[in-house]
Parts: C-alpha cells; sequence; structure tokens
C-alpha cells in the first residue's frame, strides 16, 4: 500500500484566517486605546476631564488599554475604555481565542471522510501541518516567557536586583514563582512591588495552554502517522 492513503481532516483554514483577522484588529485597536491613555491621568489631574464629583484616583486598565479616572459618582476612562473601540476589542479577542482554540482541537481528531467539514489528508501531510502550529504557538509562548521572566531564569533568588546597578542597596527578592512568572521585590524604604505586571505574568502563563494542545495534535498525528508506516514498511518520511 502506498504511502498517499488519504484520511480525514477538519477543514480549519477559515479559521486561522478568521483568527489572524482578528488579531490584526486587537493590534492596531490596542495602539489607538494606547494613544488614547497618553497624558488621560494629567488631564484627570490637573482638572482639564470633568466627572462626576471629587477625583479619587486614576488606574491604568490593562485589557482594552485605558487609563481610568475614578470619581465620586462614576469613572471617566479614554477611549479604550468604553464605546466602539472597547466592544471592538472584546469582541475581537472573543473571536481570536474561540477560532484558535477550536482549530487547535480539531487537529486532534481524526475524522472519518464524508462531511462537509473534512478535507481528505495523507498522514504525513497531516503530521506537518500540526507540526506548524505547535512550532508556532511553542515559539509564541517561549519568547513571551522569556521577554517576562527572563530575571527569573538568570536567578530567581535575586531576580529583583537582576539587570541593573543598584550599589549597596538592591531590592530583595521576598517570594517568586515561574507559573506565573512573578516575583515580589522589597526596596530599601520597606516598599513592595511586583516584578511584573499582573497581566503580563498572567499572559505568559496563559500562552502554554495554546501551545499544549498543539503538541499534543502533534503527538497524536505523529503517533498515528508512525503506526500507518509501520504497517506498510515502504512508506516515506514527510
Amino acid at each position: 500500500m502506498s504511502s498517499t492513503r488519504t484520511h480525514g481532516s477538519y477543514r480549519t483554514g477559515g479559521l486561522w484566517v478568521t483568527a489572524g483577522i482578528s488579531l490584526g484588529i486587537v493590534v492596531v485597536g490596542s495602539a489607538l486605546a494606547l494613544f488614547g491613555m497618553m497624558e488621560f491621568d494629567e488631564r484627570c489631574m490637573q482638572g482639564l476631564t470633568q466627572g462626576p464629583g471629587r477625583l479619587l484616583r486614576v488606574r491604568d486598565q490593562a485589557f482594552p488599554p485605558a487609563t481610568i479616572c475614578e470619581f465620586q459618582r462614576g469613572e471617566v476612562s479614554s477611549v479604550g475604555g468604553h464605546g466602539v473601540l472597547g466592544v471592538l476589542l472584546w469582541a475581537s479577542l472573543l473571536t481570536m481565542v474561540t477560532c484558535l482554540f477550536v482549530a487547535l482541537i480539531a487537529e486532534c481528531l481524526d475524522p472519518r471522510l464524508g462531511s462537509g467539514l473534512v478535507v481528505p489528508m495523507p498522514r504525513g501531510a497531516k503530521l506537518r501541518r500540526t507540526r506548524r502550529a505547535f512550532v508556532v504557538t511553542g515559539a509564541v509562548f517561549l519568547m513571551f516567557y522569556a521577554l517576562v521572566g527572563w530575571r527569573l531564569l538568570a536567578g530567581p533568588s535575586s531576580a529583583c536586583s537582576a539587570g541593573a546597578d543598584w550599589g549597596t542597596n538592591p531590592p530583595r527578592t521576598l517570594e517568586y514563582s515561574f507559573f506565573p512568572p512573578q516575583a515580589t521585590c522589597q526596596y530599601s524604604s520597606g516598599l513592595t512591588h511586583q516584578m511584573n505586571p499582573g497581566w503580563m505574568a498572567s499572559l505568559a502563563t496563559e500562552l502554554a495552554i495554546p501551545a499544549l494542545i498543539a503538541g499534543v495534535g502533534f503527538i497524536l498525528a505523529w503517533r498515528r502517522w508512525s503506526t500507518e508506516r509501520r504497517a506498510t514498511p515502504h512508506d516515506t518520511t514527510p
């Protein structure tokens, strides 16, 4: 039997395209939201931005990116925290996540031919496709994790003082964790601060999930291809 025997694989091209378009909207929309945050806190402090009552405090929102000024009887936020842009960013993010996970889970399955959602595909082609998904998602996870947690990798117990010349008073690392990549730093004044913003530490961990799913899909595809190859010794390596 030749190596061109076909099996079923779900059509995921549309899901990947939709996820890519949604990602582009998130990136562009987030850039606009970040631009809208510029000096918004100063305008609140100086009274240029009016709110209901006295200004209590100003805080930054991770997603959608926005600066929020809290007043006694309500909040006023920059462009990313309300209106069409905020709704668009949330809708695009949910669409991207949904399409990404559905596509990755579909790559783990081995459907039978006969459905309009299933396309014929040899084991070798399926193995190459799942390998690409695993390499891409794994690379994204590793790069972002390295960006956020390189100080932990350089030296967990001294993560807070890594990468800078603090002289004789470096901040102490009180506690740390690798998942999420986070550390509590204590300065000479006694104040404590988190090494990474909470959303960055959480995202660095959450990005491992699609990489794990893609890894499972690749392993399953490799096992199916390997089983078929052993049954047909004349098959060639994909």
